[in-house]
């Protein structure tokens, strides 16, 4: 189709306005409309259908910024002082998610790696539904909005790396490599050592160059000069990582953010790409709701409640679990609880790789989209509720 891209863009953006317009109306997050407007420009609805290749490579964009923004939110002093409880909670949580989103699966008839592998992708929150609600409530630096967002960043980690070895499984799985224990940890060594070079780099240079890049680019007074000074070193060190040290994109973005957020000029600056950081994150959820078919909420309704019911019930329960056996008050509880009850964009990008791989199917991931839309739905309504329950008292 003669330009496809600029039609596909003009759709994805007036469609995410139109629909994320109507669920803040709704008191919805903006993603759900943000999912919705994918579903409607997708090929699985009637009328206009976006070009699905072009969104998933402007998608790609998205995510990249998206874990930028991930790292401006990582914190490595909070970390560390709620680690006794974000740790063991986060693993704990992601154990038991795994465990049940697996059972679920090889129950509906899966075999074995893609019912792991959607597992996986219940098991770990949304960063940006999570930042924003504890926003709205002013919750963000409060004990349990520290512990959450602690917790939220070891699952991210933990996906960081689930990513990193899909491929590998992927090779594995269709016969490519002969699975053995020896070629999994010594893959994972090769990833460890060469995330930890560029690790290394990151701090070595990054954290010397980044500051005086962006001390340089302020002198010269112009706003759209820091907007896209901070883009090019999110963008910049993203392919420096994949080129370089043949780490993922993201995993670049997310470590320039952690560096500019060690800095207090690198947080001004990083206010600065916001708005359009949030811009192509909003393609990135559209791009996933034109992959989503609506009649799965239809033809697998008990399915559907499964998912479900792993993602806000058994993962809030563990999570409320491993606060009340750190001795938390409720008023941390409930918010790390409902906070994380809730799956979102790294459940999307690791289903998404399964996906392309070979390893999952489409019905399957068609559940984790569907478990993420209700999820996100039910969320606002759960923290009304704890809000409803704060007034009481």
């Amino acid at each position: 189709m003669e330009h496809a891209l600029i039609y596909t863009i003009i759709a994805s953006i007036v469609t995410a306005f139109i629909f994320g317009m109507l669920a803040k109306q709704m008191k919805l997050p903006a993603i759900f409309g943000y999912l919705l407007a994918g579903v409607a420009i997708g090929p699985n609805t009637p009328g206009f259908v976006a070009d699905l290749s072009l969104a998933n490579q402007l998608a790609e964009i998205g995510i990249i910024l998206l874990m930028f923004g991930v790292g401006l939110h990582f914190s490595f002093k909070d970390l560390i002082a709620s680690r006794k409880i974000a740790l063991p909670g986060a693993i704990a949580q992601m154990t038991a998610a795994t465990l049940i989103g697996a059972s679920v699966a090889i129950w509906l008839g899966y075999d074995m790696t893609a019912a792991i592998i959607f597992g996986v992708s219940l098991s770990v929150a949304s960063t940006i539904v999570l930042i924003r609600s504890l926003e709205q409530r002013k919750l963000l630096d409060s004990a349990g909005g520290k512990i959450a967002i602690s917790w939220l960043i070891i699952e991210d980690i933990a996906m960081v790396f689930a990513l990193v070895m899909l491929p590998v499984l992927a090779e594995m799985n269709n016969g490519t490599q002969e699975p053995s224990t020896k070629i999994i940890i010594s893959t994972l060594l090769e990833v460890l050592f060469k995330i930890g070079g560029f690790f290394a780099f990151m701090i070595i240079v990054g954290r010397r160059l980044l500051p005086w890049l962006l001390v340089r680019t302020a002198k010269m007074r112009s706003d759209e000069l820091n907007t896209l000074g901070t883009l090019a070193i999110a963008l910049g060190f993203a392919l420096i990582a994949y080129v370089v040290f043949d780490a993922s994109l993201a995993l670049g973005a997310f470590l320039a953010g952690v560096m500019l957020n060690e800095s207090e000029i690198g947080r001004k600056s990083a206010q600065s790409s916001v708005q359009m950081r949030d811009a192509f994150s909003v393609l990135f959820f559209v791009s996933v709701g034109m992959l989503f078919d609506p009649r799965t909420m239809i033809e697998q309704p008990l399915p559907v409640l499964l998912t479900f019911l792993t993602i806000v019930g058994a993962k809030s329960a563990v999570a409320f679990a491993i606060t009340y056996l750190f001795n938390q008050p409720r008023d941390v509880s409930y918010p790390v609880a409902i906070g994380l009850a809730q799956i979102g964009e790294f459940s999307f990008i690791l289903g998404g790789l399964a996906l392309s791989k070979g390893l999952m199917t489409q019905d399957l991931y068609n559940l984790i989209l569907a478990g993420a839309m209700l999820s996100i739905v039910v969320n606002p309504f759960l923290f009304r509720i704890y809000d409803a329950r704060i007034e009481k008292k």
